[in-house]
């Protein structure tokens, strides 16, 4: 029965070319505007470390003074941990794995002759960084905890930054110059690009080029080494020496804590040293400002997403309601039309949901086509996108939950939109139509 349905709405559509042609641009237009602007929701909104982020915590103190004012545009200065409060974490150890890090950027000088020395960015980190998030390797492996401890010159590169400087060839074991150092690479990483790179400063780009190299943060706090992001101050003086100063925040620091009980005894634990450290005066706001959020929690609050992107799929959305207002306005004309039909139908036996499911057909039919539309439109507007100088503009594609997405929500619309025409073409009374005939 469905195939004899099939054929009917194909003879209709042909039947009124232009009236198809109409509908079928409506879909298309509004779908591909709103496929275009959530598909960059989507990507901007995905769990960066889907295997992982169950497990991933970063623990928030809240070490500012009562007087400390914060500015509207500057970034949270709770955001980051003092170097004391991150080293305590670290000490106490409450989670399978920690590690605290901050974002740098250093000069590499390649040994090879006719290659100009240039800036790269990456991440001073603690060792078990590595294990913590699943940094995949290509050869080699990261640093230990006695190598953090005895401020080893030691630099895990990416794959990107290894092949510039030795081709090839294994760089394990041999020397990189990065700024006024030399470092012994012991591992290569593949080029690991979670986005966002959660695990940065969120005052920086999220959705900029991945880090280039890893170095041991003890080194590069005794090197005093350039340090990217938000560095917060609440003391008079800042320069490099006031790195380990009780007074600013600037590093990020990571758990992993499985199960649920892990979890709770960690929030405990930040609530009890929270309160410790108000008690020695340290602290002057209560001890329950202390959080600890999840990863997703963590991207939550700081709504990486720009207004302008959650703006412009609100109005692609009205967009596509507008359609699908002209929509149902068509087919409901299309369908009234052809009441004489409908009732030649009736009259033979056909039942009113047989008539509603034929013209049902019909509708997802026109659906299909717009959305097939709509995947082009969209497709040209991610396009788009990527043109632009927004450093998440490049992760504008579309994946295949959204290419289902995508015909999936075109043939929802035109359903839905042709559910009050055909209700309403199936209430026609056949005996008066027939007397008109």
């Amino acid at each position: 029965m469905l195939g004899y349905y099939f054929h009917l709405a194909l003879r209709s559509l042909k039947r009124n070319k232009l009236l198809t042609a109409l509908m079928v641009l409506a879909i298309g237009l509004g779908i591909g505007a709103s496929m275009t602007m959530i598909t960059v929701l989507h990507v901007m909104t995905s769990d960066p470390l889907p295997a992982r982020s169950a497990q991933l915590f970063t623990p928030h103190l809240d070490p500012l003074p009562l007087d400390y004012k914060q500015h509207g545009d500057s970034p949270d200065a709770s955001d980051n941990l003092t170097w004391r409060d991150a080293m305590a974490l670290l000490k106490a150890h409450r989670g399978v794995r920690q590690a605290a890090m901050a974002g740098g950027s250093l000069l590499v000088h390649p040994a090879q002759t006719g290659l100009q020395p240039f800036y790269v960015d990456g991440r001073f980190a603690t060792a078990d960084i590595f294990a913590m998030f699943g940094v995949p390797f290509e050869r080699g492996q990261g640093w230990s905890a006695a190598d953090d401890a005895a401020r080893a010159r030691v630099v895990v590169l990416s794959e990107t930054l290894n092949r510039k400087l030795f081709g090839n060839a294994d760089s394990i074991g041999q020397r990189v110059r990065l700024g006024d150092g030399d470092y012994r690479v012991v591992g290569v990483t593949t080029d690991w690009r979670p986005q966002p790179m959660f695990y940065g400063d969120m005052s920086a780009q999220q959705f900029a080029d991945p880090d280039q190299y890893f170095l041991p943060l003890s080194v590069a706090v005794d090197l005093k080494l350039d340090i990217n992001g938000n560095r917060s101050s609440w003391v008079k003086a800042v320069d490099h020496g006031m790195l380990t100063s009780d007074g600013m925040s600037w590093l990020q620091f990571w758990v992993q804590l499985d199960g649920s009980q892990q979890v709770a005894d960690y929030r405990r634990f930040l609530l009890d040293y929270s309160a410790e450290q108000k008690a020695l005066g340290r602290f002057q706001r209560p001890p329950t400002n202390a959080k600890l959020y999840s990863l997703m929690g963590w991207l939550s609050h700081e709504n990486l997403v720009p207004n302008d992107v959650r703006l412009q799929m609100w109005l692609a959305l009205g967009f596509l309601f507008v359609c699908m207002t002209n929509i149902v306005a068509l087919l409901l004309a299309k369908f009234l039309r052809r009441s004489g039909e409908i009732s030649v139908r009736r009259a033979l036996g056909a039942r009113r949901r047989d008539v509603f499911l034929q013209l049902g057909v019909e509708s997802a039919l026109i659906g299909v086509a717009g959305g097939l539309l709509g995947l082009l439109i969209a497709q040209l507007g991610l396009w788009s996108i990527r043109r632009r100088p927004d450093d998440y503009a490049h992760l504008a594609q579309m994946d295949v939950s959204m290419l289902l997405g995508t015909i999936a929500l075109a043939m929802g619309v035109s359903v839905a939109a042709g559910l009050l025409p055909a209700w309403r073409a199936c209430r026609v009374a056949p005996a008066l139509q027939l007397k008109t005939l």
